[in-house]
């Protein structure tokens, strides 16, 4: 006995396709919306775009069907961001000469302009100190009389907001050995350590903006070959970063 096919109803149009056509569109709305948020640096306007978003899932209307979620003037251009993003790093760098300035004025103050010296570049500001004033030979410890010194450079670190701050110690390429420091390098950690305790006992000052390194002789700024070129690799410096850096 033969069977016969069903006949199919010419009149019925097969829409199984529309699901994964759906599907596809949901996709590319998730990552325009992605691909958006990457690239804008305003969250307001952004945060508009959502609500837009949202009203239209929530009605059903078509996305399509909306004209434009953010008009194009209000959008900023790749030009207005670079003029935007070196307007910020012009009021950095004017806050940095403001620190600069305080700081030169305590230095011509106290006539320690033979042991203290600043310098603005592009990696943030730099104090340095010549090791002497603060250490003995071989030492990490501060000498009291000195301890001073580092609790008034303290309150010139009072920055609000906050900046990050790297204490970081440098030695000639002398070697050292002795009973507590085997190596320039241990030396250079300990005193870098030492002095940012001291400037912490300043409660405005939060640890967290704080790091402290050590370079031994592996970062001169002049010959060792003379006594005035060793005495100037003998160093603390405290460098105040730009906000950059700071991820601000």
């Amino acid at each position: 006995m033969r069977k016969h096919k069903k006949k199919e109803n010419p009149e019925h149009i097969d829409e199984s396709w529309l699901i994964p056509y759906a599907d596809l569109l949901t996709l590319l709305l998730a990552l325009f919306i992605v691909l958006f948020s990457m690239s804008t640096i305003n969250a307001d306007k952004f945060s508009r775009m959502a609500e837009v978003f949202k009203v239209e899932f929530d009605s059903g209307t078509g996305v399509f069907e909306y004209p434009s979620p953010l008009p194009s003037n209000q959008m900023l251009s790749p030009d207005e961001v670079e003029k935007v993003n070196k307007a910020n790093e012009h009021d950095d760098m004017e806050e940095l000469r403001q620190i600069q300035a305080k700081i030169e004025q305590y230095i011509e103050e106290k006539d320690m302009s033979d042991t203290f010296e600043t310098s603005l570049s592009d990696e943030g500001l730099m104090l340095t100190i010549r090791d002497n004033v603060l250490f003995d030979s071989g030492s990490a410890e501060l000498r009291e009389e000195h301890r001073k010194v580092a609790r008034e450079i303290s309150h010139l670190l009072v920055i609000n907001p906050p900046r990050n701050i790297i204490i970081s110690g440098h030695t000639d390429n002398v070697p050292i050995r002795t009973v507590n420091y085997s190596s320039n390098w241990e030396l250079s950690v300990m005193r870098a350590v030492n002095f940012m305790k001291i400037i912490l006992e300043n409660e405005k000052l939060d640890p967290r903006w704080f790091s402290a390194k050590g370079y031994g002789e592996y970062q001169p700024i002049a010959s060792n070959h003379t006594e005035e070129g060793r005495a100037k690799n003998r160093r603390v410096e405290i460098l105040i970063l730009p906000r950059q850096q700071n991820g601000q």
